[in-house]
């Protein structure tokens, strides 16, 4: 995701958007901070993998002792909004489902479509504080501020029929469960690299994923976990966020993996494609800013063989770092494992005046129930909590809302009025039910400790503990996300974090005692 983001209309080219992930480091930055780090670590040559290939280190380091290296100007840039406006038809093109298969070569170094991708390094991101900086210089440019115009057109979707509703219930007590004994960690490292260059996947050639960011994970079948990825950049991305319209821009992408040791690092099997060598997009956007910028995934699970994603529709990114504004958090299914993606058009929380407790949703099925636990828009909004019976999903009036220590209908305005979870703010929430120690563990960016951390319940309700670190941006500078991956236990939590210079995304792992 990302600080802010501009796209094509009326031929003009412009940035395309930033990926939601992105928008959590800056906002981090300019908030105060409790840091309980060691940075900056002693200066180390950047990674190399199995093929020869140089990756990316987003660890804070100092600067090379022999000077070989120096931070390039920083430029600020000033924009000057214009107003332009842009025609919109009112129904959206039909999305690409077409869909191939490529074998990849016995050789993992080499690649599988020469034809379609050359393999030139990008330049890697300076080493946060390392080397010497010039003055800051200051660019002012203008920039296309798009007033979209909703015009006839298009194809309408066909009518989805409206899905089966649940009994109705009354409300149900459910207070919190008394709290446990918070998390310990022992320590946290860096893995691996995953996407992009350098990495051990070598996206970039085998799939056309050169800069991407987030990297949800859920078990789609016994034996194998899907992975989804937000804003992906392909041919002609540059180091340093994400990318623009020009450069192969996919609002997401999804992978699968079935690596049972994650210590050696997670590695991708394959990516849904559309051609070869090129990770399709899965949920269409209209990449209109102001309208629908970009269709960021949040979250996925499985109920039995179909698989479920949320997603929020994102209007527009702010100016403001950490901020950002959606018309809906919605759900989508496939019935292909992943291949194939149908959005709902029952299962959506409209973003009325800005108010949706719903928007950035992250959903996990424990029992008979699918537990939703939801942020508003941006970096600054508090937790809601709901659950909905396994095999009503896709109806909201099914829904349950967890208000005042019980479970209540979804009656009236019952969903935005959902108690907050805990105290204080979380953004890009990952939820995990650990059935060895019989716990909850949440991971959350936390903008005013300038941290990821975890915290445990024995309840999807509560009580949970207080935050522990799980990384510090003091440590990780430009660090965003914590995706847990569902084959964690509660000694060893496996989750991805996404750097926002390098823009692409990294295993950690946590010991936890």
């Amino acid at each position: 995701m990302g600080i802010r983001s501009r796209r094509r209309s009326n031929h003009a080219e412009i940035p395309a958007a930033l990926s939601l992930s992105a928008v959590v480091t800056l906002g981090a930055m300019l908030l105060p901070a409790t840091p309980a780090a060691a940075a900056p670590h002693p200066w180390a040559p950047a990674p190399v993998n199995s093929c020869g290939e140089t990756g990316f280190d987003p660890v804070n380091r100092q600067a090379d002792p022999s000077g070989s290296t120096s931070q390039a100007p920083v430029t600020v840039k000033v924009p000057i909004p214009v107003p332009q406006i842009v025609t919109v038809q009112q129904f959206a093109p039909k999305p690409d489902q077409n869909r191939v298969d490529v074998d990849l070569p016995a050789d993992p170094c080499a690649s599988p479509c020469p034809d379609v991708r050359d393999t030139v390094a990008p330049t890697p991101p300076a080493a946060p504080g390392g080397g010497s900086a010039s003055l800051p210089q200051v660019e002012v440019t203008t920039e296309a501020e798009p007033i979209p115009v909703v015009v006839p057109g298009g194809e309408p979707p066909e009518p989805q029929p409206s899905p089966a509703a649940a009994p109705l219930q009354q409300a149900v007590p459910a207070p919190p469960a008394a709290a446990v004994a918070a998390p310990q960690v022992d320590s946290v490292e860096l893995v691996n690299q995953v996407t992009g260059h350098g990495s051990i996947n070598r996206t970039d050639t085998r799939w056309s994923v050169d800069g991407t960011d987030l990297g949800l994970m859920w078990e789609s079948k016994p034996g194998q976990v899907a992975v989804v990825f937000g804003d992906t950049f392909g041919k002609g991305w540059k180091v340093g966020g994400a990318g623009t319209d020009t450069q192969d821009w996919r609002s997401n992408v999804i992978a699968y993996s079935s690596t049972k040791d994650l210590s050696q690092g997670l590695v991708l099997d394959d990516f849904v494609q559309n051609k070869r060598c090129h990770a399709a997009e899965i949920l269409d956007s209209r990449k209109v800013k102001n309208f629908e910028t970009t269709t960021i995934p949040t979250s996925g699970f499985a109920v039995g063989d179909r698989q479920y994603l949320t997603y929020m529709s994102v209007n527009r990114w702010s100016k403001i770092p950490g901020m950002w504004w959606t018309n809906l958090g919605g759900i989508a299914w496939s019935d292909d494992n992943g291949r194939t993606w149908t959005k709902s058009q029952w299962a959506r929380w409209d973003n009325l005046f800005g108010l949706g407790r719903f928007q950035v949703a992250t959903m996990v099925p424990h029992g008979d129930y699918v537990y939703m636990f939801g942020t508003p828009n941006g970096r600054l909004g508090t937790i809601g909590l709901a659950r909905v019976p396994a095999d009503h999903v896709l109806d909201k009036s099914s829904y349950q809302y967890w208000v005042n220590d019980a479970w209540v209908p979804a009656d009236g305005a019952n969903e935005l009025l959902a108690t907050p979870l805990i105290s204080g703010t979380a953004s890009e929430l990952s939820v995990h039910f650990d059935a060895e120690s019989n716990r909850w563990q949440l991971v959350y960016l936390d903008t005013v400790r300038q941290q990821i951390v975890l915290r445990t319940a024995a309840d999807p309700q509560g009580t949970w503990t207080e935050p522990v670190a799980l990384i510090n941006t003091e440590d990780y500078p430009t660090a965003y996300g914590g995706f847990i991956h569902p084959w964690s236990t509660g000694k060893d939590l496996y989750f991805t974090i996404s750097a926002w210079n390098s823009y692409n995304v990294y295993l950690m792992h946590a010991k936890l005692k």
